[in-house]
């Protein structure tokens, strides 16, 4: 049986090195770049002829589109319509590289959000833009976020710390919860498809099962690939709605 981490494996493309610096185009940064340019080609083409009665295409963007709108609405309010570039930009990309995962791409075939640099570095600009725009909008009266108004004065030295280890934490739990389902579920079906190959070589009847078994978590790890893009997503309008409103 294949080794099922092997998948994981960034493996340079193109080699380029700076001095000591390694920054080889890989076919993880392969997979970045197809997906920015089907996500661009998707909406492009699919908006282009802009029909009052819309087709098959433009009502997949339009959906798309709407979902994202009614997130930013019910989570953040009339207030999160400026950040709704970034909140679609966000949840397109993650969706794109959770579905491009599962399909098996000769070469450059990669889960670029599989791998915890990359979901992080996606919660760290999410951080720390809510975090600057929570500033701009409060100034230092942003500081109450640690201590919730209304609570007494005495237990601050419980409650401070508590509200900083929970707010410091949100861009590693936002990375880990995407990396590790997506890496979970890869190597699950991995190790069912070794199971596939080497029972159905020898016995037809026996590798029927682990196929059967296998076709069901494949279609369970596309839901997951919608579902951990909608929780990324909703995520980030919850911390942009407690930047802009507070507690």
């Amino acid at each position: 049986m294949a080794n099922p981490i092997e998948q994981f494996k960034i493996q340079p493309l193109v080699p380029l090195k700076v001095g000591s610096v390694d920054i080889s185009f890989t076919n993880s940064a392969a997979m970045m770049v197809l997906s920015i340019c089907l996500i661009t080609l998707f909406l492009t083409l699919s908006v282009r002829s802009r029909a009052l009665v819309p087709g098959r295409w433009q009502s997949m963007a339009e959906v798309f589109y709407e979902f994202i709108a009614g997130m930013l609405r019910e989570n953040v309010g009339a207030e999160g319509r400026k950040y709704f570039p970034f909140i679609f930009s966000l949840f397109m990309f993650v969706l794109f590289g959770n579905l491009l995962g599962m399909i098996p791409i000769p070469v450059i075939g990669f889960t670029y959000t599989s791998h915890v640099i990359v979901t992080f570095a996606m919660a760290l600009v999410v951080f720390v833009g809510v975090t600057a725009i929570g500033f701009a909008r409060h100034g230092t009266h942003y500081l109450r976020m640690f201590f919730p108004h209304g609570a007494p004065i005495a237990t601050a030295v419980i409650l401070i710390p508590i509200e900083l280890i929970s707010y410091f934490s949100r861009p590693f739990s936002l990375a880990v919860r995407l990396f590790a389902n997506m890496t979970v579920g890869h190597i699950i079906l991995k190790v069912m498809g070794g199971f596939v190959v080497s029972l159905g070589a020898f016995y037809v009847i026996p590798g029927v099962v682990p196929f059967a078994f296998l076709s069901a978590i494949t279609v369970l790890e596309f839901g997951i690939a919608l579902l951990q893009a909608y929780v990324f997503t909703i995520l980030s309008c919850i911390y942009l709605h407690d930047a802009i409103h507070m507690h």
